[in-house]
């Protein structure tokens, strides 16, 4: 079985698999063709591109996860739930969740050479994002490329309900709290996010068009966790 079919399965019988690295010889760019492969099936299966996401660009998820770069992921429109929208651990395996800021964009980011300045220009407003990551990897025993191969660990994410302009918010230091039942589990700020969550966009705009998915005009971008990785549980 090929490595973007074993994903597949797992991803469809909600059922772990051991780390594709002990069974396949993947340099990253053999990992993002095997996520390629994956997507091409399943906009063919009917799923809708949202946007994309970039994963492992805090310090301390790269820690957490024994990463020493980014990557980047498709979002699906089927993964997308709304603020306050109640989410059923059978959707998942393993999740975590990351509190992150998203962006829309109004224009296109295809042009080679592409700038931090094109990119702030390209971008219609920002809102507050909360990723559930989630992994086919048994116990998250990931490396770099079995992350990227599994669709940068992609879950399902909820989407804040008020947007925000660029120019009215601090992008490095506004800060991150995530709660469970009243009690703070996590915290982050902007500037750990590849140092500014828009030097993260920049780098998904360069690699997109590197790749040959570049963004689009109505694109959503999940620009990265602004701090630790928190475990869930049902309830």
């Amino acid at each position: 079985m090929s490595a973007a079919a074993s994903i597949r399965e797992a991803y469809e019988a909600k059922s772990p698999i051991a780390a594709l690295r002990n069974s396949y010889n993947m340099e990253i760019d053999d990992a993002y063709a095997v996520q390629e492969e994956n997507t091409k099936h399943w906009l063919k299966q009917g799923r809708l591109l949202s946007g994309r996401k970039i994963g492992v660009t805090s310090h301390a998820v790269q820690s957490q996860l024994g990463v020493d770069q980014p990557d980047f992921g498709m979002l699906f429109s089927d993964m997308a739930f709304a603020d306050g929208q109640e989410i059923s651990m059978s959707h998942l395996l393993q999740p975590r969740i990351e509190g992150e800021i998203a962006f829309y964009l109004g224009k296109d980011l295809d042009s080679p050479g592409i700038t931090l300045a094109e990119v702030l220009s390209a971008i219609e407003y920002a809102v507050a994002a909360i990723e559930v990551v989630d992994s086919r990897i048994a116990n998250w025993d990931i490396q770099i490329t079995d992350t990227i191969a599994d669709n940068a660990s992609s879950g399902l994410y909820v989407l804040g309900s008020r947007p925000v302009k660029l120019d009215a918010f601090d992008h490095l230091n506004c800060g991150m709290v995530i709660e469970n039942n009243g009690e703070t589990v996590c915290k982050g700020q902007g500037s750990a996010c590849l140092g500014n969550p828009l030097n993260a966009c920049l780098w998904l705009a360069q690699m997109m068009i590197k790749y040959g998915r570049p963004l689009k005009a109505g694109d959503l971008i999940l620009s990265g966790a602004l701090g630790p990785l928190t475990q869930v549980e049902s309830g």
